[in-house]
This record gives structure tokens, C-alpha cells and sequence, in this order.
């Protein structure tokens, strides 16, 4: 697990007792998981009183190193033993690496889950429907009549709710999706034979 500069500073700022005692380091790293695993904080998590008293830019710098380190970790299924290295090496004590990988293992599972749902997977047509419009005028006035087909297709995208597209197209270019589409159900069916 390898993480990039900015990341490995913030861990060796957090190191540092006469930045973070154990309460602010504790509170910072329940504030990094919350802003990452609970996003409509929007923040709100930085606002402690306990972290009253330092810097806003060390905090928030903190705040990104504990992120990256986090969500590297879950990118790689990382162990309670990788990530106590990764923290040895920037200089954090037994106790902070120990409150640190207890709440990545406490929070592990959603910290997959959320990478999980980041991950780009082609959306799936699970519904299709459609309607004939006549549009009479377009948008400067002028006279058009021509029919159109209002086309909405509904997806789902691995764990995300089904959402609707829609589109509208001419008789010409409904024609040419069906002559594709069908060109595409042909590959396919050959590519199953082989």
C-alpha cells in the first residue's frame, strides 16, 4: 500500500504531540471515517471543540491524509498489519496506530462498500417505453410537423437505484438505433455459438 507525499506528511503531522494529543488524534480520525462514510456532513465533522485550538489547515490536511490512507487501505484490502506499517513509518505511536487500524476494522466493511459503489460498471436496460410526439412549432417559431418518438430507458447501475433516460429521435434515427441494436443481438448470438 503505497500512498502519495501529501498523504504520508499529514500521517507524520498527525505523529506529532505538540499538534494532536490523544483526544484531538482520536477526534480527528472519527471525523475523517464520518466525513467519508457519512457525506452530508459536509464538514460539519471539523468543527469540534476540541480542534478549536488548532491550526483549521493542519486540521483539514490531517483530515485528507487520514482520508487517503483509508480509502487506499480499503482499495487494497489492506490488514491491520499493513496499515500499522504504513503508520510506523510515519512515525506514529503504538497507541494512535492501534486506536487508528480499531476503527478501520470497525468501519471496514463500509468503507468497501462505499468504494464498491464508486466503481464504473456500464448501466444494465431493464425497461424501455416509449411514445410518438408531433411537434408542431420548434423553439424559434417556425413551423416543423413532424412526428418524433420519446424514448425512455430505464438502467440500473450495480448497486444504485434505476434511473431514466430519455431521449426523443426522429423516425430516421429510430430507425438506425434498431438496425444497431440488432446488429449488436447478432454479434452476440455468434459470440455465444463460438
Amino acid at each position: 500500500m503505497e500512498l502519495p507525499e501529501y498523504a504520508l506528511k499529514g500521517l507524520q503531522l498527525l505523529a506529532d504531540p505538540s499538534h494532536f494529543s490523544d483526544k484531538t488524534f482520536h477526534i480527528l480520525v472519527e471525523a475523517a471515517f464520518e466525513s467519508l462514510l457519512n457525506p452530508q456532513t459536509d464538514g460539519a465533522t471539523l468543527d469540534h471543540a476540541e480542534l478549536g485550538n488548532v491550526d483549521l489547515t493542519l486540521v483539514k490536511q490531517c483530515n485528507v491524509a487520514i482520508a487517503t490512507c483509508v480509502l487506499e487501505a480499503g482499495k487494497h484490502n489492506a490488514d491491520a498489519s499493513t496499515i500499522s506499517t504504513v503508520l510506523e513509518d510515519c512515525r506514529l505511536g503504538g497507541e494512535r496506530i492501534d486506536l487508528f487500524c480499531a476503527t478501520y476494522q470497525k468501519n471496514k466493511d463500509k468503507v468497501e462498500s462505499l468504494l464498491g459503489g464508486l466503481a464504473r460498471y456500464p448501466s444494465h436496460i431493464i425497461d424501455a417505453s416509449w411514445r410518438l410526439e408531433y411537434h408542431i412549432r420548434n423553439n424559434h417559431l417556425h413551423k416543423v410537423n413532424q412526428p418524433a418518438y420519446l424514448l425512455t430507458l430505464n438502467v440500473e447501475n450495480g448497486s444504485r437505484p434505476a434511473q431514466d433516460v430519455t431521449f426523443s429521435c426522429t423516425m430516421e434515427q429510430l430507425q438506425d438505433l434498431l438496425g444497431k441494436l440488432k446488429d449488436a443481438a447478432k454479434s452476440m448470438e455468434k459470440a455465444s455459438q463460438m
